[in-house]
């Protein structure tokens, strides 16, 4: 029996990049040869962190990865997906309400691109209820001890870069 190595991307805005999605990724780079991470880049949308910055605090999570990279791209993320040379579009599911949305985006995806198959990893209970909406609202009101607790829905690396961008948003200009 020949063994095949398939590559997967892991498309998202990772702004910031949360325990669960770090979950998703770490459990992926079991599954596949190979994860790209695919920042999407929306103009329309208002983030927190620049494209550039969510890339790099991304690869300072995933350092440990040797089979995750981390890009950046815009447009369709089947387009990415081809442009990754793999046909796995992966998506991270929570919550029934994300199944419902996953479900309408993998029925566009497929009159897209029918190559593309979209491969669903639950959430880990635990990071379940996380969200990076959930994590701005946390950091915006970071005081001591809830600063402390920011490790229990972020990776290390991105908690510092999180309060003081927040933090510099709050600041009169």
């Amino acid at each position: 029996m020949s063994s095949v190595t398939f590559s997967a991307c892991y498309v998202g805005s990772f702004d910031p990049m949360t325990l669960g999605h770090l979950d998703i990724i770490r459990r992926a780079s079991r599954i596949f040869g190979h994860v790209t991470v695919g920042i999407g880049i929306n103009p329309d949308k208002n983030s927190l962190f620049t494209p550039t910055e969510r890339v790099e605090l991304c690869r300072l999570s995933l350092s440990d990865l040797p089979n995750v990279d981390v890009r950046t791209f815009d447009g369709l993320a089947v387009e990415f997906v081809r442009q990754c040379n793999s046909r796995i579009l992966l998506r991270g599911v929570r919550t029934l309400s994300d199944i419902e949305a996953e479900f309408s985006m993998t029925l566009t995806n497929r009159v897209l691109d029918e190559e593309i198959e979209s491969v669903f990893l639950m959430s880990a209970e635990r990071f379940a209820h996380i969200s990076s909406s959930l994590i701005k609202q946390i950091a915006r009101m970071a005081r001591e001890g809830v600063r402390d607790r920011l490790k229990d829905f972020v990776p290390g690396p991105i908690i510092e870069p999180l309060i003081r961008r927040l933090q510099d948003q709050e600041r009169p200009t």
